[in-house]
């Protein structure tokens, strides 16, 4: 049986330019982001200054996860205990995981055919919980009818906080994923779109919102070293009404992201080109249904999703099993059980009785993904796609079938 022997979990090495400024941030010693000497902006604040800058925002924070920066906008937007916060049926682990963590109620919206958050059903969510927040996540960089979601939200009065952990460097409609809701929170994770093992970055237009993530995020009275936040002068009461629940960012991280995020446009085109390579190659695999896009959505294509709608569950779990065989190593949404990171709403017990979601159901019993890293070329999409054909043909051959 022929074999895919690249990992799909290798990352790019890093630049030798981030290597370099890791170096200097380990020779100095000053790791910690408040730790600076005399004169000296340190590594987090710029990189916080450029990531502003960049995405076009005045404020940014970074932090030390993606999954912190979601609880830290929600507290800093102001949620109170046993608040309902509505997010999306389908997204990953951290997102229900931080409202739990921020004292918040997640309550689940149903989604669409192209797995992104059904407007009809997140205005009915609000009609039944009168939910002052929604938590949208553009789960696997789908970016959804953001017109429609905006003005559900604007309609109920909902605070609109963006997951774009896997949506750095997209856009809908020319604008910037993480700039449509009051913040917007991003992953800088591993398998995300700049790598620093872990982090996140908060970033909203909002000086309140980004006075209180400062001072929540373990600042002390170190405010006034920040270069994208709001005036020292501006902190008043903030500084002392705010708990300390430290999750910063530190120096060395920090160092390793800025030169990447200088990359983000180039990567964004050759991860592109990756993925138009694998999905013209997939369109005429039978019965592969890949995901339409939104018409106004500009992507980054780091991963790749497709349903598998007239196949029974046997079949699909031959047809994984068959490429897992082969050195590919998809992810089904329809396992029982979950592996890997989650994504099934069912996994999560502590969410308690929700609301019912046909939709996400029926989808995401035949969802697949399937990750393209950076260290893949064409020749391997091609390659991908070929063995995930002959998978298929086993796996649907009828005298397989007990």
């Amino acid at each position: 049986m022929r074999r895919f022997d690249k990992s799909f979990t290798q990352q790019e090495p890093l630049p030798e330019e981030a290597i370099e400024a890791a170096v200097e941030v380990m020779r100095s010693g000053r790791l910690h982001r408040y730790n600076l000497a005399d004169g000296e902006k340190g590594e987090t604040a710029l990189f916080e200054k450029a990531f502003a800058e960049q995405l076009g925002v005045p404020y940014a924070l970074a932090c030390a996860s993606g999954g912190y920066s979601l609880q830290l906008a929600l507290r800093a937007c102001g949620i109170e205990q046993g608040d309902a916060v509505l997010c999306n049926a389908f997204t990953l682990s951290p997102v229900p995981g931080s409202i739990h963590a921020a004292g918040g109620r997640a309550v689940l919206v149903d989604i669409l055919d192209d797995t992104t958050v059904d407007p009809m059903d997140l205005a009915e969510a609000a009609r039944e919980t009168e939910a002052r927040f929604f938590l949208l996540s553009h789960m696997r960089g789908h970016i959804g009818d953001m017109e429609a979601i905006m003005a559900v939200c604007e309609t109920h009065g909902i605070t609109l906080i963006e997951d774009c952990a896997h949506t750095m460097g997209a856009a809908y409609a020319g604008r910037p994923s993480g700039t449509f809701g009051k913040a917007g929170c991003f992953s800088t994770q591993t398998y995300k779109h700049l790598n620093s093992g872990e982090g996140g970055v908060l970033t909203t237009g909002d000086p309140e919102v980004m006075r209180r993530a400062v001072m929540l995020s373990g600042s002390y009275m170190l405010f006034d070293r920040h270069l994208a936040a709001p005036d020292p002068e501006s902190y008043g009461d903030v500084r002392l009404m705010t708990p300390n629940m430290s999750g910063r960012m530190d120096n060395l991280r920090a160092a390793v992201l800025r030169p990447q995020l200088a990359e983000l446009q180039r990567r964004k085109r050759r991860w592109n080109a990756l993925y138009h390579r694998l999905e013209t190659r997939l369109e005429g695999l039978h019965p592969v249904r890949l995901i339409r896009r939104h018409e106004k959505e500009e992507f980054v294509g780091s991963s790749l999703q497709f349903l598998l709608p007239t196949l029974s569950h046997d079949q699909i779990a031959r047809f994984v099993s068959g490429c897992e065989a082969r050195g590919i190593p998809l992810k089904w949404y329809g396992k029982p059980l979950p592996e890997d990171y989650t994504s099934r709403y069912d996994s999560w017990g502590y969410l308690g009785t929700n609301r019912p979601l046909p939709n996400a159901d029926r989808l995401l019993a035949t969802l697949c993904d399937l990750r393209l890293p950076l260290t893949f070329d064409n020749e391997d999409c091609d390659f991908i796609a070929q063995l995930m054909s002959d998978a298929m043909e086993q796996a649907t051959d009828k005298t397989n079938t007990p």
